[in-house]
């Protein structure tokens, strides 16, 4: 049996990333900077070859200029089909890793109630119910925000970086900022949860996003933690409307 690769192209703020399915399985998922991938010849010829789909945050200049180098390539816009209705005030505002990661957790929960959060530069909440209907979430700051503002926003607190060394009791400034923004973090996510959880039965979650990895939060019922989640959202939007 010949494989069929398809791919899907995530152009984020920081980083390209590119998941490669091979007969709809996700095999595996490459991350480059911009300027990395754009100056890649080798790579750039080996991707013209694969039907695929991407999601930019970028430049209209980027996409176009993307465009150009992988032509098999579509774009998600706001004519693309989704496989449930959107009951969201303002969609045109709605970011597109908001919606390939409902989309993933829409085919994944299997006609359950759905919660997905993804941690990443924000933490992002979003809801589907079982009847096929997206409705919204929430978004906060993530980590680096919210160390950050701290800097920011006060004369002497230091910026600092995060660690999975925290303790509930700091012992210094750089502790007690430590415990504040990652017990914070993760008492927020946790009582969210909760709140989604009396709220709905049958509620599946999704975890997702580069700093999920902090808060150890797949360790509980009904939570599953998935990195790959928005670019497997991204390449279930792709077959949905190329069938």
């Amino acid at each position: 049996m010949e494989k069929e690769t398809t791919i899907a192209v995530d152009l984020g703020n920081t980083l390209v990333k590119i998941a490669y399915f091979i007969n709809s399985e996700l095999g595996r998922v490459e991350k480059w900077s911009w300027s990395e991938f754009i100056q890649n010849e080798e790579l750039i010829n080996k991707l013209k070859n694969f039907q695929g789909i991407c999601s930019s945050v970028l430049s209209e200049d980027q996409n176009m200029q993307l465009q150009d180098l992988l032509p098999k390539l579509v774009f998600m816009n706001e004519n693309t089909k989704l496989p449930f209705k959107v009951d969201y005030k303002t969609p045109q505002t709605l970011g597109k890793d908001r919606l390939c990661n409902a989309v993933a957790g829409f085919y994944g929960a299997k006609n359950q109630n759905v919660l997905i959060i993804d941690v990443g530069t924000c933490i992002k909440y979003d809801f589907l119910s079982m009847d096929g209907t997206y409705h919204g979430g929430a978004i906060s700051p993530g980590i680096h925000l919210r160390y950050k503002s701290l800097n920011d926003y006060t004369a002497k607190l230091p910026l600092i970086d995060n660690t999975d060394e925290v303790q509930l009791i700091g012992k210094s400034t750089i502790e007690a900022i430590h415990s504040g923004v990652m017990n914070g973090m993760k008492a927020e996510i946790i009582q969210i949860i909760e709140q989604y959880q009396c709220k709905y039965e049958s509620l599946t979650i999704f975890v997702t996003g580069g700093d999920a990895i902090y808060f150890d939060l797949h360790s509980k019922n009904n939570i599953f933690a998935n990195k790959n989640l928005t670019l497997e959202g991204l390449f279930q939007i792709y077959l949905f409307n190329v069938q």
